[in-house]
């Protein structure tokens, strides 16, 4: 099955990120609603992982170093870390047991962006959450086109129009955390 034709629900929210409703994701992306979402910055010795980013939205950008949503799963909004583990699996082929730690939550970021080459938009808040891996991991090929490793000093030297619009975000609002 295409995980990107499933029907999802995830959560649409308001400025100060309170939930207000569910939203087909897709008709968010498209009609520009404010939802929730969550960026996993994947790390592994010192080292960013940067996927080569296989998506409808922003297709061929670099991500860091993967995004999704937290669904709705039986009427119910699953919890960040369900959300994290499990497209983490599913985008990376990446279990538990190959975690340093548990996913940290360092913040989030607000932002709005239309993607140029679809019809879609991100308009988002999204949460960040830092990943540590004691190995490097395998992409799924449904969701990347590959992926890099890249030194914290070198992230910034690499910024460009390839980069996800929200990367740049992250490590402007964030890099002391990071």
């Amino acid at each position: 099955m295409d995980y990107y034709k499933e029907l999802q629900e995830i959560a649409q929210i308001d400025l100060q990120d309170n939930i207000i409703g569910r939203i087909e994701k897709w008709k968010a992306h498209r009609e520009r609603i404010l939802h929730r979402a969550f960026t996993a910055v994947l790390t592994y010795k010192n080292k960013y992982i940067l996927q080569h980013r296989k998506h409808p939205v922003f297709d061929s950008c670099l991500d860091l170093s993967f995004s999704s949503h937290q669904l709705y799963k039986n009427g119910k909004l699953e919890d960040d870390a369900s959300a994290v583990l499990s497209s983490l699996n599913r985008e990376w082929n990446v279990k538990k047991t190959s975690l340093m730690h548990p996913p940290k939550k360092i913040g989030s970021v607000y932002y709005e962006e239309k993607d140029p080459y679809s019809e879609y938009s991100d308009h988002e808040i999204d949460y960040i959450y830092l990943v540590a891996l004691n190995e490097i991991p395998t992409p799924n090929y449904d969701f990347a086109y590959g992926f890099s490793l890249v030194e914290k000093h070198d992230l910034t030297k690499h910024f460009s129009s390839i980069f996800a619009p929200w990367v740049k975000k992250i490590v402007n609002e964030l890099e002391e955390r990071l």
